[in-house]
């Protein structure tokens, strides 16, 4: 007997599954998160670290950021890979290279054009390989850890001694361990807290629950599925890990945009094990406005649907538990969701909307009719489970908080959650368009930004511009050199073992190559567009 079902009782039902699904979801990962232990760390002196700080256009930042991480961790070795920036920020390095003498602690990998600005997962695989030929033959590289910071960061003091615990590095079959995020503007030192508009600071604090709240939980969620995913900022491996990605597929690092989830399913696929730490984090800036904010997480919903090529390898794997297989295809179909959520739910909206019109007497009819039924449902379902981590941010972060503020957090969070609503969209727009190509997101207090917006207008002359094709064929031939340059590593070991069993030679000079990374900021494209204009 067939079902007489109308269209309206479809998208009502498809409505509701998803709600309910959502909020079993959040009870789920929010009961874990309040119930998470905080352990003790171990003896990080029996490791060899190396933190990997990609840059492009760092100046503003870098040699804080270097400084400090040379203060705070001297036994760790500190990687900056300068992605061929036009601001100076390899001249910043190199100075502090240059001041330090022979102190091994600190090495700069310069990439140029047409090598560089081809990603950040390609300038964390020169790095790797730079590591590499820096490694003795002797080494164990399974006690070498590779960490990756964001150049704006700044990393908890105690961050080695946490990850050396007994739940993490501590135990053999774990290869890679992600920390908290935390957003250095809601830091009590930071200096310039007052400089920032009231709805700045309310983004901030936002993304600074998102990241401590939601997140911290979906990660403890993953810890019980054996799921964890890497970070970009924050994300430790074991260099032993690497090496095995690599001898399958080429590089650790791959294409996608979110490369560093991308690692973290390597890692599973690969047999490794990964874990989540909140007993210590790495403070990040936040963005401070909705476009650029919007911009990243367009990115990261980007980066999601690039991955879900992964979900049948995953479903597949034997090495990665039922639980977690799940988990992991739920995290790649969310993208995927939340298209269908928004067309379902803006359909509900138009049934709402033709039923109020319907109604004898307008709006007070459709309300005294039973409509009044609808706000409890928004409340529960639509605002409740962004609402509560208001409260669960003060009870586990910020106990600081007054409870009216943590409410009027929880209900921002409720609004905020809709800039993931236009960032899915864009980023499928991005998808079926096949653009892949991104502009580093710039900074309040970025130099360059300060020059761009005071540069004088050119003068034209009136004369017209001729080149020869020989005059444009060894420019085209200057800009797309590759070079080789020996980078002194200041080891003072001599003549190390190479990767392959030979030595780097000349008495610890390591060949590092200068090579291309190769996506041209927008700024730079447009330039060089006009310049051929002009030229015609």
């Amino acid at each position: 007997m067939p079902l007489d079902v109308s269209p309206f009782e479809l998208l009502n039902t498809a409505a509701f599954l998803l709600c309910v699904t959502f909020c079993a979801y959040v009870i789920s990962i929010l009961v874990l998160y309040l119930r998470v232990p905080r352990l003790s760390g171990g003896d990080h002196r029996d490791y060899d670290w190396h933190i990997v700080v990609p840059c492009l256009n760092e100046a503003a930042v870098i040699d804080g950021t270097i400084r400090r991480l040379l203060r705070d961790f001297p036994r760790a070795t500190i990687w900056c890979v300068d992605d061929n920036s036009d601001d100076g920020t390899a001249e910043l390095v190199a100075e502090v290279v240059t001041g330090l003498g022979t102190d091994p602690r600190l090495r700069l990998i310069r990439r140029v054009a047409p090598d560089a600005r081809q990603g950040k997962g390609a300038a964390l695989n020169a790095a790797w390989r730079a590591i590499d030929r820096d490694l003795p033959a002797y080494a164990d590289r399974s006690r070498v850890i590779v960490g990756v910071l964001d150049a704006d960061s700044q990393l908890h003091a105690r961050c080695l001694s946490a990850l050396t615990g007994a739940r993490y590095f501590g135990t053999d079959d774990v290869a890679a361990v992600q920390i908290e995020v935390r957003m250095l503007q809601c830091a009590p030192s930071w200096d310039n807290q007052r400089s920032l508009g009231r709805r700045a600071r309310l983004l901030v604090r936002l993304q600074d629950m998102e990241f401590r709240g939601p997140i911290a939980a979906m990660q403890e969620l993953r810890r019980r599925t054996g799921s964890v995913g890497m970070g970009g900022n924050g994300q430790f491996t074991r260099m032993s890990m690497l090496d095995r990605i690599a001898v399958r597929h080429g590089t650790p690092w791959h294409g996608a945009l979110l490369e560093d989830f991308e690692l973290g399913l390597h890692v599973l696929l690969n047999g490794g094990r990964t874990e989540y730490c909140p007993e210590t984090w790495v403070a990040q800036e936040a963005l401070t406005g909705i476009r650029p904010l919007i911009r990243q997480r367009t990115r990261w919903a980007q980066g999601s649907m690039q991955c879900v090529r992964y979900a049948p390898a995953v479903l597949r794997s034997r090495r990665i538990k039922n639980a977690g297989a799940l988990e992991i295809v739920y995290f790649l179909a969310a993208p995927w969701t939340q298209l269908f959520g928004t067309i379902v739910y803006l359909g509900c909206l138009s049934v709402l909307g033709y039923y109020v019109a319907q109604a004898a007497n307008g709006v007070q009819g459709w309300w005294s009719g039973g409509g009044w039924g609808v706000v409890p449902l928004v409340l529960v379902f639509g605002i409740a489970p962004f609402t509560v981590w208001g409260l669960a941010y003060r009870s586990r972060c910020e106990p600081g908080l007054r409870l009216t503020t943590a409410l009027g957090l929880g209900l921002a969070h409720w609004l905020y959650s809709y800039v993931q609503s236009v960032a899915v969209w864009l980023a499928f727009v991005r998808l079926i368009t096949f653009r892949t190509e991104w502009q580093k997101t710039a900074r309040s207090d970025d130099p360059v930004r300060v020059l761009t917006r005071h540069r004088q207008p050119r003068r034209r002359s009136n004369r017209p511009r001729t080149r020869t094709a020989t005059s444009r064929k060894q420019s085209a031939d200057a800009q797309n050199s590759f070079q080789i340059h020996p980078l002194h590593s200041g080891s003072g070991r001599g003549d190390r073992p190479g990767p392959a069993g030979g030595h780097t030679g000349d008495g610890g000079h390591v060949p590092v190559v200068r090579g291309r990374v190769a996506d041209q900021p927008r700024r730079g494209r447009h330039r060089q567009l006009r310049q051929r204009q002009r030229e015609q």
